[in-house]
């Protein structure tokens, strides 16, 4: 006769949501905001909103990276993603700011004229880590963005 192995009460519950491999089980949710360079107002254009929303996703289904909810406004980007057990949120970022500023710089020429060197994005970073209680509070947070700074788009 063969026992079912038992696991704690917690685990069983999240089960589903668990990254799993040959040697590891678990997840790492992380909050993530960052700004273009001098905090220009890259994004006020709901086409342009949309391009670096595109560009960012597209950078982060590359590497791996699961958004959870994702929120660009005119001036910077606030979203909370599930990254890989094996990569550091600072290597996340890398990638996530590096592929997309390449991918939105190649759908934007015209950016270049504000942008010459071509670095769309701030050196600094802001990344907290989530569990599965604080995520809720967090997606609410970034799904509100709009109204919690009184954005208003420019639709063309």
């Amino acid at each position: 006769m063969q026992q079912k192995l038992v696991f704690s009460e917690s685990y069983e519950r999240f089960e589903d949501k668990y990254e799993r491999s040959s040697h590891m089980v678990g997840t790492s949710m992380w909050e993530f905001e960052w700004c273009p360079k001098y905090r220009y107002k890259m994004f006020r254009k709901w086409k342009y909103r949309k391009l670096v929303e595109a560009c960012i996703r597209r950078a982060a289904s590359e590497n791996k990276i699961k958004w959870i909810e994702l929120n660009v406004q005119p001036d910077h980007v606030h979203g909370t993603a599930a990254i890989p057990m094996t990569m550091s949120p600072s290597k996340a970022l890398q990638l996530l700011k590096g592929r997309s500023s390449y991918l939105f710089f190649r759908n934007h020429e015209k950016a270049r004229l504000r942008y010459p060197k071509g670095h769309l994005w701030a050196r600094g970073k802001f990344g907290a880590s989530l569990g599965f209680i604080q995520v809720e509070v967090a997606n609410n947070y970034v799904r509100n963005q709009d109204a919690h700074h009184g954005t208003a788009w420019v639709i063309e």
